[in-house]
């Protein structure tokens, strides 16, 4: 059994800024102009309202960290599990935080047993205490294995996704086997 190796919030975040790159304008991007993966409009969204060029590696760890970890719970994931918590960070930096978010909910859901471990989740996108409290759980039924089992499950779901926006919009291909290589798995 691979058992990835627990990393920080800060090196999460370091790590994605770094797979993402300094600057990207790709003429197949629907995101456009972007930095460190942040696109213009999310910067703009967050109060950001300078040149991309001028986005520094500090500004945009600080935009990372508050809205990619903070402001949705996703710390709090890290904080019961390490390897849940990168995959779902990752996902939710790369696809956005409530489709990562949904991810988790739906194989926390699938893997209850029939509600004897716990209530099924409202499928809503957002991490609050009951997804927590179920992803405690689920992890004390499972254990190790089971936290494991759960990180192969988001990067199959993520996997999924990169086929089904490929299949659906033929310019990502331009960009799916980055994602497959960087994004999902070790």
């Amino acid at each position: 059994m691979c058992i990835p190796k627990p990393r920080t919030i800060n090196e999460i975040i370091l790590e994605a800024m770094k797979k993402e790159g300094f600057r990207s304008n790709h003429v197949d991007d629907l995101g456009g102009d972007t930095t460190y993966g942040i696109t213009e409009a999310t910067a703009r969204r967050l109060g950001y309202k300078d040149s991309m060029a001028n986005l520094t590696p500090e500004i945009a760890y600080s935009l990372y960290l508050n809205e990619y970890v903070q402001r949705v719970n996703f710390d709090d994931i890290h904080a019961v599990s390490a390897i849940v918590g990168e995959e779902v960070i990752d996902t939710g930096i790369n696809m956005g935080q409530n489709t990562a978010a949904v991810f988790l909910q739906r194989w926390l859901n699938v893997f209850n047993n029939k509600q004897s471990y716990y209530k099924d989740l409202v499928i809503d996108g957002q991490v609050g205490p009951a997804t927590i409290t179920a992803l405690k759980a689920f992890l004390s039924k499972r254990g190790q294995e089971g936290e494991v089992v759960l990180w192969k499950s988001l990067n199959c779901s993520q996997g999924g996704r990169y086929l089904d926006i490929t299949q659906a919009r033929e310019n990502n291909e331009s960009f799916v086997y980055g994602w497959m290589r960087n994004r999902v798995g070790i």
